[in-house]
């Protein structure tokens, strides 16, 4: 009984940090950003270290994707060269950069929603955790897919309409 009210309690949390990065999301989309949101939260007290969305447009930028712009702030408020002993949720599967980013910082877990068929590097593409010289944290994929999904799907719709 009490795993069983563990795992719902990890669920819930799931929710509700992926959530979170769901508004992130939509922030982007509002900037015109393909909406991606990434939420970086401490395991050890469950607190939100910072979050954040796609500033790749609005900052003529390549690089500013929602998960380096968590890391970079995470690093500051943590005042630490590794983010060890957290997690990452992110609205879509890293790319290449983001998931050797996410890597190089030791980021305990990682959740993400939507499967990236195209350009994801964590369980499509590349799989860069199955490469023995990375560190590999915990992935957890599928975290409310469907609406993350959808978010990105109806995005690029209403930019072909456009």
């Amino acid at each position: 009984m009490i795993s069983r009210t563990k795992n719902l309690q990890n669920i819930k949390l799931e929710y509700k940090w992926m959530n979170l990065a769901l508004e992130e999301a939509k922030i982007a989309e509002k900037n015109l950003e393909v909406p991606v949101g990434a939420v970086l939260v401490n395991l050890l007290n469950n607190e939100l270290i910072s979050k954040s969305s796609n500033k790749i447009i609005n900052k003529s930028n390549p690089l500013l994707h929602a998960e380096i712009e968590v890391i970079f702030e995470g690093l500051k408020f943590l005042n630490n060269k590794y983010l060890k002993n957290t997690a990452i949720y992110i609205t879509l599967e890293p790319c290449l950069m983001c998931a050797a980013a996410i890597s190089e910082a030791r980021i305990s877990k990682v959740y993400f929603g939507a499967y990236d068929m195209n350009r994801g590097s964590i369980e499509n593409g590349v799989r860069l955790y199955h490469h023995k010289n990375y560190f590999k944290p915990e992935v957890y994929g599928g975290i409310l897919e469907k609406e993350c999904s959808d978010l990105i799907k109806n995005f690029f719709k209403k930019i072909r309409k456009s």
